[in-house]
């Protein structure tokens, strides 16, 4: 016999799919979900509850864009410190060393077969010095194929030049004329690869620190206006309390104000402390830095053209017919007394000025020198010429060792500006991302208490 009909089932099928709907896990479609939201914010409790979520998700969205913007700002200070300014100077250094290595090759070889051994010892710990600076540069030069392009050349050029050096030398210890040869083709390779080479490799490093400069100095933006709707939002919904209820206080929602404010302020004052410090690093250290060797620089180029010019003895000219040593020599001054000009003004104190000013002193001396030096020369005296060029006392390579040794002071004065300046402003986003961080987290956790406390007077 049949079963009969089941008159509940129906009913049952409808329950059913009701409690299946309640139950926790089960998927609900955007719809519905919508609809629950929009019912409850008909309610205070709803509308607490909402309004109790969207502040605490905007003061851990504030906490959190403010650790990544000022972690990204602090690591951008640190590659100025520790990476991108010590690979410029390493730069210039490389560059200075085989300038300041073909000046001692030439005034070696105007010394005759007996090259003097502290000339012969300056040029070996020059060529030493680049040496090891490129394999540093080498090590260190990542993501630049700029510079692993100028290294590259450097390794491969430096040898050759050292070899056409040694082979200068030699000759002129026989006296075989051929040696003077030998040093031109060497100072050519030196002018026309090796310098260039190091000039590019020097500025390619310096355009990454000014990229490093540029991306540890850009305001917070974001961090900043999320900081400000945070704060409008907490302070929205405290005066919203205020007028519902009459209650001045909400402790859990001024703990989050408290919290959030103090984020905003280190966050401001913060990056705007390292601001000025990064600021105060670039203008009063690593401009005069590059100004200060470029003027190094310049000093070298001309001591060494000014030795060639006797190398040389007129057998090279340029374009207009003229020696093209002393035209070099007179052109590198040039740019010398400019460039020391441009550092005076850079300097920020006395300590800075006062070396910059003895070499303006030292080259206007040593400009009269050669003066008198090239007149002796062409009124036929080469060896009282000599003497005035490489001579131990009153000659022109007294006063390059003078010039020299002022801005190697000069130098390592605002070297130490530099790192003084820039490492005060990379402390000052020391902690801010992790304090950040740490107060937006009890920010939130403070508003959720603040609005529990309202919402459990609803029970």
């Amino acid at each position: 016999m049949a079963n009969p009909p089941n008159v509940h089932e129906p009913e049952t099928r409808e329950s059913a799919a009701r409690v299946a709907a309640q139950r926790p896990g089960t998927h609900r479609s955007w719809a519905e979900t919508r609809e629950q939201v929009r019912a409850a914010a008909t309610t205070e409790p709803g509308r607490l509850w909402i309004i109790g979520t969207v502040v605490a998700l905007l003061v851990v969205a504030f906490g959190g864009v403010t650790a990544w913007e000022i972690s990204d700002r602090s690591a951008a200070a640190s590659d100025v410190v520790n990476r991108s300014q010590p690979l410029s100077a390493d730069a210039a250094s490389i560059y200075r060393s085989l300038a300041d290595a073909d000046t001692a090759a030439a005034s070696g070889f105007l010394a005759g077969g007996q090259e003097p051994l502290d000339v012969r010892k300056r040029y070996d710990t020059d060529i030493a010095t680049a040496s090891r600076l490129l394999v540093k540069a080498a090590a260190n030069t990542t993501g630049s194929a700029e510079s692993t392009q100028q290294i590259a050349t450097l390794n491969e050029q430096l040898p050759l030049y050292n070899g056409l050096v040694e082979q200068a030398r030699a000759n002129n210890r026989q006296g075989f004329p051929v040696g003077g040869a030998y040093l031109r083709f060497a100072n050519q390779k030196m002018s026309t690869s090796l310098l260039p080479a190091a000039q590019k490799l020097y500025e390619a490093e310096t355009g990454r620190l000014y990229d490093d400069y540029g991306q540890a100095d850009t305001w917070p933006y974001a961090a900043t206006a999320l900081g400000l709707v945070a704060l409008g939002g907490l302070v929205w919904v405290q005066r919203r309390n205020y007028l519902r209820t009459n209650r001045v206080f909400n402790h859990g929602l001024l703990a989050a104000t408290a919290a959030s404010t103090v984020v905003l302020l280190w966050l401001v004052v913060g990056h705007a402390v390292a601001s000025s410090d990064l600021s105060t690093s670039r203008t009063h250290g690593q401009e005069s830095l590059k100004v200060l060797n470029d003027a190094r620089i310049s000093s070298l180029q001309a001591r060494a053209n000014e030795n060639l010019t006797l190398v040389a003895r007129g057998a090279v000219l340029n374009d207009a017919g003229k020696d093209l040593y002393e035209a070099s020599f007179t052109k590198e001054m040039a740019s010398l007394s400019d460039q020391l000009g441009a550092a005076v003004k850079l300097a920020d104190d006395s300590t800075g000025k006062a070396p910059v000013t003895k070499a303006k002193g030292d080259m206007d001396e040593w400009q009269k020198r050669h003066t008198a030096a090239r007149k002796t020369d062409d009124s036929g005296d080469y060896d009282g010429a000599l003497t005035q060029v490489i001579g131990a006392k009153g000659s022109t390579g007294e006063c390059f060792d003078q010039v020299d040794a002022a801005l190697d002071s000069a130098i390592a004065h605002e070297q130490h500006e530099f790192t003084t300046a820039a490492s005060d402003g990379r402390g000052a986003l020391t902690g801010l991302p992790l304090g950040a961080a740490v107060l937006a987290v009890l920010a939130a956790a403070g508003a959720g208490v603040g609005i529990s406390r309202r919402l459990a007077e609803y029970r």
